[in-house]
């Protein structure tokens, strides 16, 4: 089983980008879909990106569609949610999860996973 493990977060202006990557340890992402989750203090964690394990399907959360981008490398062994156009509202600890799932399925809802890392700051302020 993979290890997620995040990193790429910080304090950033609004308008600004950033970009965050999410390695294996241990292992690839071969046949894992991969998907970005966020948290906001006193909030519910949210879906914000999934990419399949083939890279021929991805979902977005509407609050970030045209604004992130999830890819993920032809090797397996990383995942990135590049953000563009940050706002306030994108505050929040970004959470990368892997599913073991071969092909096209892009799973969307935080129970269908089962490897978590430990969260990376995001923070959108001026």
């Amino acid at each position: 089983q993979v290890q997620p493990v995040e990193s790429g977060g910080g304090l950033v202006q609004p308008g600004n980008s950033l970009r965050l990557a999410c390695t294996a340890s241990g292992r690839t992402f071969s046949n894992y879909a991969m998907a970005w989750f966020r948290q906001a203090p006193g909030k519910e964690r949210e879906t914000v990106a999934v990419i399949s394990s083939s890279g021929g399907s991805t979902y977005y959360e509407d609050s970030v569609k045209g604004r992130f981008i999830i890819s993920r490398d032809a090797a397996g062994k990383a995942v990135y949610l590049q953000m563009a156009r940050l706002k306030p509202e994108d505050t929040a600890v970004y959470y990368c999860a892997a599913r073991y799932a071969p092909g096209d399925w892009c799973p969307t809802r935080d129970h269908e996973f089962n490897s978590w890392g430990q969260g990376t700051q995001v923070t959108v302020s001026s």
